[in-house]
């Protein structure tokens, strides 16, 4: 069964995970205004965490008020028809100069757009049109806010980079605890046929997205599909010796909201001299735990969705294409 009409997505996650699941599927987003049948994607939102306090966009951030732009700035070039170009000027960073040092054109341009328009999100906005992107971009709120993690011990600890390097971490919260959503961000939620959450670094970019008031709500709420990525390797720390199930469970005690459905996972395996390489950084890859999350109600998805460089990631044309035939172009019944 296909659909009658081009699907509505919304991706919600930060980093770089969500500009890989972006880059995929951008290609298969109608033209704005077009509205044409003739693609599978009539409308792609993401929706993007702005707790980010560490490097250039910490520095913008401290220095201006305004939200760090970073994951923005990734989720622009990879929704970008010009990544080559424009793409490549919005992430060039500066490697000299003082200042300016370490911090990348992309963020320097939103912060200055930002304090010209007097707000971030219609810097966003223009920014979108500058690099022609397909798609829509939305903070997950206009606010500043600050990710405290509480872990085993009581113990608190407060900043998104420090929280990535901890480890026992039992949950984690907003500050302050009461944080307004975006409201373009909830219409799109409610108004989607596919919600993707991941990959993405599960504490620090994808369950603060899910603490912003009423996000998890209309995810739970909406007729949606929703679909999990987890990632393809533990972090140091953060996740070590997580499972899949694990990350799902961690993701519906956070938010006290049963928000995934389905879960794609990838079935190649990692090299050994590549794992020994990460085993020695205290990675590991995720065991995909698929009996426990069978017993979770949860339905799988597997494929080749390995992609090895520098580092291991989403290969992102082979998530695109597998999310399309799948959940976009053929959707899923949820009975």
């Amino acid at each position: 069964m296909r659909r009658s009409r081009p699907a509505r997505v919304v991706a919600l996650g930060g980093g770089t995970g969500l500009s890989v699941v972006l880059r995929g599927l951008k290609e298969y987003v109608s033209p704005r205004g077009n509205g044409s049948s003739h693609y599978p994607i009539g409308d792609l939102a993401a929706v993007v965490t702005v707790t980010d306090d560490g490097g250039s966009s910490g520095r913008l951030r401290r220095e201006y008020s305004v939200l760090p732009p970073g994951d923005i700035r990734n989720c622009l070039v990879a929704l970008s028809q010009d990544e080559a170009l424009l793409g490549r000027l919005f992430q060039y960073r500066f490697d000299a100069g003082r200042g300016l040092r370490g911090h990348s054109f992309g963020n320097l341009f939103l912060t200055a757009l930002s304090n010209v328009t007097g707000d971030f999100t219609r810097a966003v906005r223009v920014s979108s049109e500058v690099l022609a992107i397909r798609g829509r971009i939305f903070p997950s709120t206009n606010q500043l806010v600050t990710l405290e993690a509480v872990l085993k011990n009581g113990k608190v600890i407060s900043g998104e980079s420090r929280i990535g390097r901890s480890d026992s971490i039992r949950r984690v919260r907003l500050a302050p605890r009461k944080v307004k959503p975006l409201p373009e961000a909830l219409e799109a939620i409610a108004a989607a046929d596919v919600i993707l959450l991941g990959p993405g670094s599960l504490f620090t970019s994808i369950i603060p997205n899910l603490l912003v008031s009423g996000v998890a709500e209309a995810i739970e709420k909406s007729r949606a599909t929703k679909v999990y990525i987890p990632n393809l390797m533990t972090q140091p720390g953060e996740t070590r010796g997580f499972t899949v199930s694990d990350h799902v469970r961690t993701i519906h005690r956070n938010t006290g909201h049963e928000l995934v459905q389905w879960v794609i996972m990838n079935n190649r395996p990692i090299a050994a001299d590549v794992a020994k390489r990460y085993r020695a950084q205290g990675a590991e890859p995720v065991i995909s735990d698929l009996p426990e999350l069978e017993r979770m109600g949860l339905r799988c998805v597997f494929e080749d969705l390995l992609e090895v460089q520098a580092v291991i990631r989403h290969n992102s044309r082979r998530l695109a294409h597998l999310l399309l035939s799948e959940f976009i172009a053929k959707p899923k019944r949820r009975s």
